[in-house]
């Protein structure tokens, strides 16, 4: 059934605020896919439970339940489907996803802003212990920031478990950073961890594709990425890329605090591998 359909269908039977979500479904193009729900909700004029409200009124389990249905309406290739790329061959996806992903590079450092960046190195440069936050994908993410973090000499934690997650976030104090990475901004359980490092009196950096977003009510400093996905692009490389290339950037300028200390580090850690490598 076409969501759209759906969605008029239920019409009638919804209240007047969950009609207002509607009116904007109805009306929005296919870039709702990419919203998140603080960014639905405001721009319906109507609160976030609402939008919560709405989702389950027309039956669906939640907001990303919805998000999901609806994409499923549009191409996951924005870029094929409008007609861009038209210099390349229409089956040259090798020539597409490049150009996708230079193009994310690009937006993310259009993004940047560099005194939140020159902030993030600093606090993670003081704190007594850093901590990463994320799941799925963005815990992929932040394994690989402890990975290079650890390369320089710099001491980080980051856990798959959300039971250790819960037990680290809760133990966090005065003078740590909790770094959370959620490319929706909209991760129940990083949010949730963040909120806890948060009340333990950690500072709070996310890492997330959405300026308007839960996770940016839990956090002291927003560092933005680009490269948004649908719900059926879920993990993809270019999203990966945009914050990556971020956490490269905390990485140099934490670097760049102590050249001397960063290459004995380098060495160091470099030596305690290189027995594990033909």
């Amino acid at each position: 059934m076409d969501l759209r359909l759906k969605v008029g269908s239920y019409y009638p039977s919804l209240t007047k605020s969950e009609q207002k979500v509607a009116d904007y479904v109805l009306n929005a193009s296919e870039d709702i896919i990419y919203r998140s729900v603080t960014e639905l909700a405001e721009l319906s004029a109507v609160g976030e439970t609402t939008v919560m409200r709405f989702c389950r009124a027309i039956g669906f389990k939640g907001y990303q339940d919805f998000k999901l249905a609806l994409a499923q309406d549009y191409s996951p290739r924005r870029q094929q489907e409008s007609g861009g790329h038209s210099d390349a061959a229409p089956d040259d996806y090798a020539e597409l996803v490049y150009r996708e992903t230079t193009s994310i590079l690009a937006d993310t450092m259009s993004l940047l802003d560099r005194a939140r960046l020159e902030e993030a190195v600093a606090r993670m440069d003081a704190a007594g212990y850093v901590q990463f936050f994320g799941v799925g994908a963005s815990g992929i993410t932040a394994l690989d920031a402890k990975n290079r973090l650890l390369r320089i000499g710099r001491r980080a934690e980051a856990v798959a478990d959300a039971h250790f997650q819960a037990m680290m976030a809760v133990t966090m104090g005065p003078g740590d950073v909790a770094f959370g990475i959620s490319l929706s901004g909209s991760t129940l359980d990083t949010v949730d961890m963040l909120t806890k490092a948060r009340q333990q009196g950690a500072y709070v950096i996310a890492m997330t594709n959405y300026a308007k977003s839960p996770i940016t009510a839990a956090a002291d400093l927003v560092l933005l990425t680009a490269g948004k996905e649908s719900p059926l692009e879920g993990g993809s490389i270019g999203a990966k890329i945009s914050q990556l290339l971020l956490i490269d950037m905390i990485c140099e300028g934490l670097a760049r605090l102590d050249l001397a200390r960063t290459r004995e580090m380098k060495e160091r850690t470099a030596k305690a591998v290189i027995e594990r490598i033909y």
